[in-house]
């Protein structure tokens, strides 16, 4: 209980903080990065390299009540058609601008629902990316799997494609919720899908559970852990569900008199934790769990765990560019993000120009603040030495920083002769801590509560 009242005097359970998946986070886009910026840094990737690829697809059959994310929902393929062959027509503009020798290392679809393809659009789509740029010979291809929106024939389709890890969203398995959220999907029917994954050669899985859903108990959230558990995902992510209906307005479907207070909801999360600790599943960051030999769990204990628009991920390539309406591409030199309408995105990319409509250049400590954040992120510490040793900042000023921000917390983080750490019990308050190390204002309502 006293451990309850630390994280509860400092704060805890009333700040509104960024999710940190990038920095500065997307909030601080603006119209300076343009069509023209993105063909810049996209000419500067150096030859050889290894980049990632991400391509967004924002259609649903259904509309789950409890998702933020881009989407809209369609009744008919049409649209999708329509979007599918806007996809092509950037994916075969980007790989005419790649320079020579460049390999995309990581392939990942997301949506929305990327499954609600048909398998005939899937391998049109795949074929273009194949004949558009190099794919490297230890791809990781990762395609977001909705349960009940995949059958035999998209599944063979994407395997033949070369997808070898599937990430499926699970949310909650109990009945109630379900209703609740929106999101009716049956335990038989996710492990009928998980089944089929691996009959075909997807032996790699992740899952995504939510805590902090209406109705969600102790008892609720252990019975669904269990349940997922059962089918023995590689990775987990247990994210915290966030209730924004005035960013998402379809989440004012969903009655705010059943969500659990902040207090009930580290409860629920530990519940949660604790169980996959117990099935020595090693915990990765602030809201993942992996498999003791799974990429992810190594690359956590080897520091080489990193943060981006997918949460955490052992993805080391240091440009992703991100395909489709309202993508986001990362580049050394910053950030661009596509239109987030698909109609202006598919005008764009029809005119034959980038659909490039917001993002960030980094200036100043941007680069700086950003690792320091990423390693309180992914390791809860920043290394001293790393950061003196790659960035413009002298010793004397990186421990005042970090002395200011000790003082904001104290008894959960501590200045040792290394660095900066965050402490055990301090780990709760990981975004908060980030928090510190940010130089741009922030207004608290365009985020999530910390917990």
């Amino acid at each position: 209980m006293e451990h309850v009242n630390q994280l509860r005097r400092l704060g805890l359970f009333d700040a509104k903080v960024p999710r940190y998946t990038s920095y500065p986070p997307a909030t601080k886009f603006s119209n300076d990065v343009s069509g023209p910026v993105f063909l810049d840094w996209l000419r500067a990737i150096p030859s050889g390299a290894r980049i990632s690829l991400y391509l967004h697809v924002p259609f649903c059959r259904r509309l789950c009540w409890f998702c933020a994310c881009r989407t809209q929902g369609v009744q008919s393929d049409a649209p999708v058609l329509a979007y599918v062959e806007s996809l092509k027509l950037e994916i075969a503009a980007v790989g005419r601008l790649l320079p020579e020798g460049v390999e995309v290392a990581r392939l990942h679809l997301g949506g929305g629902t990327p499954t609600l393809l048909s398998a005939a659009m899937m391998t049109d789509l795949t074929d273009t990316i194949r004949s558009s740029v190099t794919l490297a010979k230890d791809l990781e291809f990762s395609v977001e799997i909705d349960p009940n929106e995949i059958d035999g024939a998209r599944i063979g389709a994407l395997a033949e494609a070369g997808m070898n890890r599937a990430s499926i969203g699970v949310q909650d398995f109990d009945p109630d919720i379900q209703q609740i959220i929106g999101r009716i999907q049956s335990y038989e029917v996710t492990r009928a899908a998980v089944e089929a994954l691996r009959a075909a050669g997807i032996h790699s899985l992740n899952a995504d559970i939510l805590f902090g859903l209406p109705n969600q108990s102790q008892e609720r959230i252990s019975d669904s852990v269990q349940m997922l558990l059962s089918l023995a995902p590689d990775r987990v992510a247990l994210y915290g569900y966030a209730h924004v209906p005035w960013m998402a307005k379809r989440q004012a479907m969903i009655p705010t008199d059943a969500l659990p207070m902040s207090e009930q909801r580290l409860h629920l999360f530990e519940t949660a934790r604790n169980l996959f600790l117990w099935d020595q599943y090693r915990e990765i960051g602030i809201d993942h769990f992996a498999k003791p030999d799974d990429s992810m769990a190594v690359a956590a204990r080897t520091g080489h765990l990193r943060r981006n628009f997918q949460g955490y991920t052992d993805d080391s390539c240091e440009v992703l560019i991100g395909l489709g309406a309202s993508a986001i591409s990362r580049f050394p030199q910053g950030y661009a993000q596509n239109a987030s309408a698909t109609a202006a995105y598919q005008r764009h990319v029809r005119a034959g120009e980038p659909a490039t409509g917001r993002g960030h250049a980094f200036k100043g400590q941007d680069r700086l603040r950003a690792r320091m954040i990423e390693m309180l992120m992914c390791e809860f510490r920043i290394a001293n030495a790393e950061i003196l040793r790659d960035f413009d900042m002298s010793e004397a000023d990186l421990k005042a920083l970090e002395r200011r921000v000790a003082a904001q917390f104290p008894g959960v983080t501590r200045c040792t002769g290394a660095g900066f750490e965050i402490l055990q019990e301090g780990r709760p308050l990981a975004r908060m801590i980030a928090r510190g190390f940010d130089e741009y204002e922030m207004r608290a309502e365009g985020h999530s509560s910390a917990f």
